[in-house]
């Protein structure tokens, strides 16, 4: 299985790919600008689009190319930036939180899905954001939920698109390497 993760200019997207590694996964980082074309020419078999600075609200066309891997007919996983930016691509509404979330959060798991299979209803997850989903678009379920986010995760009612908020990637997070594990699941 081959997994990349796309290069939002996050902090943490080295974590992603090590996460990935620790999990016995090939993959690797590639920039947002990369060609769908080589994403598919390398066989890969799904993507992680990782966290970043830009703001969704001003600086949407610093995620590059993000939109064209939407397309592809592979499983995507978002984070914090990239879970925003697949909202935004499919028509729902993002912008500034009312209160932005840095450091330790619980969250409220609304739906188990694949994605949050055999985990707690009720753990702590690590957040760095001043945007976030707002409205979620029409063929998204949300996941969820904690009290200063309503939006903490969600996903494509039909397709293996999953966004979420939070950063599973990181220590901090409780049962983030379940997340990506579940992730690899669904691929």
């Amino acid at each position: 299985m081959k997994v990349f993760v796309v290069d939002n200019g996050g902090q943490w997207t080295h974590r992603e790919y090590r996460v990935l590694r620790y999990l016995g996964v090939e993959t690797g980082i590639i920039e947002n600008t990369t060609p769908p074309e080589k994403i598919i020419d390398e066989g890969v078999d799904a993507l992680v689009l990782s966290g970043g600075s830009p703001s969704i609200s001003f600086e949407a066309q610093k995620l590059g190319r993000q939109g064209d891997y939407l397309k592809l007919n592979i499983p995507v996983l978002g984070i914090c930036v990239g879970a925003q930016y697949i909202a935004l691509h499919f028509n729902g509404k993002v912008g500034p939180a009312k209160i932005p979330e840095y450091g330790k959060t619980e969250i409220e798991i609304l739906e188990k899905d694949q994605l949050f299979k055999d985990l707690p209803d009720r753990f702590f997850v690590w957040e760095s954001h001043n945007d976030e989903v707002k409205e979620l678009p029409q063929d998204f379920q949300l996941l969820a939920s904690s009290s200063n986010c309503r939006i903490q995760a969600f996903r494509h009612r039909t397709r293996d698109i999953f966004g979420v908020q939070f950063h599973p990637e990181v220590e901090n997070t409780e049962y983030g390497k379940e997340i990506f594990r579940n992730f690899l699941e669904i691929i």
